[in-house]
C-alpha cells in the first residue's frame, strides 16, 4: 500500500518544490516601460479639458450622430464583417494557446491498457548461456499509470504561461482596436456619401437655376434684346454643371460599395437611398493626453505585445539551466487476467531525469539575444504607437476647431453670394450690366454651396477621426467641465 502511493506523493512534492521556487525565474520580471506624456493638450476655444471615464467599455460611440440608418449599418457590420471575424478567430486561438501552454504547471498523467497474445522466439539471442531459450506463447495483460512532470526550478515553464496569457490579452485588445478601426471606416464612407449627396442636391439646384436663367437669355435672345453670346455662355455653364453630376455619382456609387463590403454585404446587392438629413458632429470630451494609455486598444495591444516579448527572454535564458522532469509510474501486469489485480502483478518505478546542455557552439547565447532584440523592438514600437496617438489628437483637435470655424464663414459666404446673383439679375434685367456678371454670381454661389457642403462633410469626418484617436466611446456620467 505505501508503494502505491509514492508516485503520487513524489508528484505532489514536485509541485509545491516547483511553487517555492517560482521566484526564482529566469529572466527580468516584467516591467510597463514609462513614457513622456505631456500635461495637457494645445486646445483652441472652444476646448476645454474634461475627464471622460476611462474605465467603461468603448462602445456603440457612432449613436451620438443620431443617425438611425448608420447605427443600423454599423450593427450589421459588427455581425458580418469578416475582417473582425478573423480577429476574432485569432482570440480564440491565443486563448487555446495560452490554456495549452499553461497545462505545462500541472502533471501530465495518462492511462494505458494492454492485451496481447505473443509468441516469444525459441531462437532469440540468449541472455544466459547457461540457460536455454524455448517458444513461448502466452497472454500478456497490463494496465498502469504514468505521470510526466517537470520541475519549474528555473522558470521556464513560469515564463511561457506569461508571455502566452499577454499575447491572448494582446488578441483581446487587437480584437477591440479592429472593431474600432472598423467602426470608424464605415462611418467615414457614410459620411462621404452622405457629403456627396447634400452635393448633388446643391448641383440640381443649381441646374434647375441655370436652366431657368438658360430660358431667360434665350427669351430675350430671340427678342433681341441680347446677343446669341449670351445664351452660349448660360449654355456652357449648365452642360458644366451636368458634367459634375456625373462625377459625383461615381464617387458616391463608390463610397456605397465600401459600405457594402464592410458590412458583409455583395456590392450588388447593396443599395443606400438618398438623403439629406442635417448632419452635427457631436461634442467631444477631451481628457488628458494620459488617459490615451488606457483607452485606445493598440496601445493596450503594444503594451501586452512588450509583456510577451519579455517573458521570451526568461524562456530563452532558462535554456542554460537543467531540465528536471519527474516520471514515476504505477499499474500492474500478468499473463493471466485473473491474477491481474493480485500483489505480485503490481510493477511501479519513480524515475528522474536531468538534462543539462554542456557545449552549443553559443546557440542559447544567441537565442537569449534575440529574445533581447525582440523587447527592444516591442519597446520602440510601444513609443511610437504612443507618439502617434498623441498626433491624431492633436491634429483631430486643431482640425474641429478650424473646420468648425470655416463652417460657419463658409454659410455667411452663400448669403453674400445668393445677394451678389440677386443684385447681378436686376441689373442685368435693367441693361446695366453684362451676362458676365450674372454667370460669375452663379458660378461663385455654387462655388459656395458647394463648399459649405464640403466642409460639413469634412466636420464629420474629422470628428470621427478624433474619437477614434481618443480610443472610441465615452461615459457622460464623468464627463465634468473644468
Amino acid at each position: 500500500m505505501k508503494l502505491r502511493l509514492n508516485p503520487i506523493a513524489v508528484a505532489a512534492s514536485a509541485i509545491v518544490l516547483s511553487a517555492v521556487l517560482a521566484g526564482c525565474a529566469a529572466g527580468p520580471d516584467y516591467r510597463k516601460p514609462e513614457v513622456d506624456m505631456p500635461v495637457t493638450w494645445q486646445l483652441d476655444a472652444p476646448w476645454r479639458q474634461s475627464t471622460p471615464s476611462d474605465t467603461q467599455v468603448k462602445g456603440a460611440w457612432w449613436e451620438r450622430f443620431g443617425d438611425a440608418k448608420l447605427n443600423a449599418l454599423q450593427q450589421q457590420a459588427l455581425d458580418g464583417n469578416q475582417t473582425l471575424a478573423v480577429a476574432a478567430a485569432r482570440l480564440t486561438q491565443a486563448r487555446a494557446t495560452a490554456n495549452s501552454v499553461s497545462a505545462g504547471m500541472y502533471p501530465q498523467v495518462s492511462a494505458g491498457v494492454r492485451a496481447s497474445r505473443l509468441r516469444i522466439s525459441g531462437n532469440r539471442p540468449l541472455t544466459n548461456y547457461n540457460a536455454a531459450n524455448f517458444a513461448t506463447v502466452q497472454n500478456d495483460f497490463a494496465l498502469g499509470v504514468n505521470v510526466s512532470y517537470e520541475v519549474d526550478l528555473f522558470g521556464r515553464v513560469q515564463r511561457s504561461v506569461e508571455g502566452a496569457r499577454a499575447s491572448a490579452e494582446q488578441a483581446v485588445a487587437d480584437l477591440e482596436n479592429t472593431r474600432l478601426l472598423l467602426s470608424a471606416d464605415l462611418a467615414s464612407n457614410y459620411f462621404n456619401l452622405r457629403e456627396l449627396d447634400v452635393e448633388l442636391d446643391v448641383l440640381s439646384r443649381s441646374i434647375e437655376l441655370q436652366r431657368k436663367a438658360l430660358e431667360l437669355a434665350t427669351s430675350r435672345h430671340d427678342l433681341g434684346a441680347t446677343s446669341g453670346l449670351d445664351v452660349a455662355q448660360q449654355q456652357a455653364l449648365l452642360d458644366t454643371t451636368l458634367t459634375q453630376v456625373d462625377v459625383l455619382r461615381k464617387a458616391r456609387a463608390q463610397y456605397e460599395h465600401a459600405i457594402a463590403t464592410l458590412t458583409g454585404t455583395p456590392a450588388p446587392n447593396f443599395s443606400l437611398p438618398p438623403a439629406l438629413a442635417p448632419m452635427t458632429p457631436p461634442a467631444v470630451p477631451i481628457g488628458m493626453p494620459s488617459d490615451l494609455l488606457e483607452r485606445r486598444p493598440d496601445i493596450a495591444s503594444a503594451e501586452r505585445a512588450m509583456a510577451a516579448s519579455n517573458a521570451q527572454i526568461g524562456v530563452a535564458r532558462a535554456a542554460f539551466f537543467p531540465s528536471v522532469i519527474l516520471a514515476p509510474s504505477y499499474g500492474v501486469d500478468s499473463r493471466a487476467i485473473e491474477t491481474l489485480f493480485n500483489a505480485p502483478s503490481v510493477l511501479w518505478s519513480l524515475g528522474v531525469s536531468a538534462t543539462q546542455t554542456l557545449f552549443d557552439g553559443g546557440r542559447i547565447s544567441a537565442n537569449v539575444d534575440f529574445a533581447k532584440g525582440g523587447y527592444d523592438v516591442a519597446v520602440a514600437n510601444y513609443r511610437r504607437v504612443v507618439l502617434t496617438a498623441m498626433q491624431e489628437v492633436e491634429d483631430g483637435i486643431t482640425g474641429v476647431s478650424a473646420l468648425d470655424r470655416a463652417y460657419a464663414q463658409a454659410q455667411a459666404a452663400i448669403v453674400s453670394a445668393r445677394r451678389v446673383l440677386d443684385i447681378a439679375n436686376s441689373r442685368y434685367e435693367g441693361g446695366v450690366a453684362t451676362y458676365l456678371d450674372v454667370i460669375t454670381a452663379q458660378q461663385s454661389l455654387l462655388n459656395s454651396e458647394r463648399q459649405a457642403a464640403q466642409l460639413m462633410g469634412q466636420r464629420m469626418l474629422t470628428s470621427v477621426f478624433l474619437i477614434k484617436a481618443l480610443g472610441g466611446d465615452w461615459s457622460e456620467e464623468k464627463v465634468a467641465q473644468k
